[in-house]
């Protein structure tokens, strides 16, 4: 089923909620649809609504060096009220707007010379991430809407438990791979496939993910690694936009210019200003709150929001 037909048949099933006159939760009625009223409204308030919240995650993300682009996910879904299919791909074109901003500012401030010993690791996470994304969208538009819900907060929640767990672990923590290139690329290939996967089912870049891969199993330092991770991240984030926009997830040109555009702009401000912030907070304590909130915020909008619906 191709994003149109999923689209009419949401309008059809609201329409026919409507029509028979059935009591329904007035913000989405009986299959958790948004009714018309209430999109209207929405798609009003949209693009402000989107460049509101993209910028404070932003700097939350700037702050700790990654993309936030997990914690636009349950934005989209919640307050902005798209579904979780129509979220992903969202999430997955404002990524690719901060990353290339990402990349031009870093590559301003930070040589790339450091990054010429992991290049294979680098190439061989690529190769496995492009090819998960490759076939991600395609797994997505398959499941049911409810399913995929449950498997974005599983996912959610693990990388929530994942900074959290970042955050307590001692500085200067290393648990780095046998330094056998081989080993290295072998690895790098099947953690590439887990991250393309996870990128392309959640929109994301995956720098909560390739983060910690580079710093525990490759032994890179943390700015190393964050470089890597924009490097990694842009094609496996490209790969995912072009399969989602083969199955017309990118047809409503509305939402590209709504939501997509107010949201990066948004996003790279946020994370300009972050940027500027670092040093203010220290990085365990942000990690741990932002864990704790991603974790609450997945529950809140993709298990307890859908489950009152019911």
């Amino acid at each position: 089923m191709d994003y149109n037909q999923h689209k009419y048949q949401t309008a059809h099933i609201t329409m026919k909620n409507t029509s028979s006159g059935s009591s329904a939760n007035p913000l989405t009625g009986n299959n958790g649809v948004v009714s018309t009223d209430m999109k209207h409204t929405t798609r009003q308030h949209r693009p402000l609504a989107a460049f509101l919240y993209a910028g404070p995650i932003g700097i939350l993300g700037g702050l700790i060096g990654l993309e936030g682009t997990e914690f636009r996910l349950p934005v989209l879904a919640g307050p902005l009220h798209y579904s979780a299919k129509q979220a992903v791909p969202l999430n997955l074109a404002v990524s690719i707007i901060t990353l290339l901003a990402s990349l031009a500012i870093r590559g301003h401030y930070l040589s790339f010379q450091p990054l010429t010993p992991l290049l294979p690791t680098i190439f061989a996470l690529i190769g496995g991430g492009v090819f998960a994304a490759f076939f991600g969208p395609a797994l997505a538009v398959c499941m049911s809407n409810k399913r995929l819900e449950r498997i974005i907060l599983i996912l959610l929640v693990g990388i929530g438990t994942a900074l959290i767990a970042d955050g307590l672990l001692p500085q200067g923590f290393r648990s780095a791979l046998p330094n056998q290139p081989i080993l290295w690329i072998i690895a790098g290939v099947l953690f590439g496939l887990g991250i393309g996967l996870v990128s392309s089912l959640l929109g994301v870049a995956g720098g909560e993910l390739i983060i910690p891969t580079m710093v525990f199993a490759f032994g890179a330092d943390i700015k190393t690694a964050g470089t890597a991770s924009l490097l990694i991240s842009l094609p496996t984030v490209a790969m995912g936009i072009f399969r989602y926009a083969r199955r017309g997830a990118y047809a409503e040109r509305g939402s590209l210019t709504k939501t997509v555009l107010p949201m990066g702009a948004g996003s790279v401000i946020g994370a300009i200003i972050g940027g500027l912030l670092v040093g203010i907070a220290p990085q365990s304590w942000l990690k741990l709150g932002l864990g704790i909130i991603l974790m609450v915020s997945a529950f809140r909008i993709f298990y307890h929001s859908r489950t009152t619906a019911h």
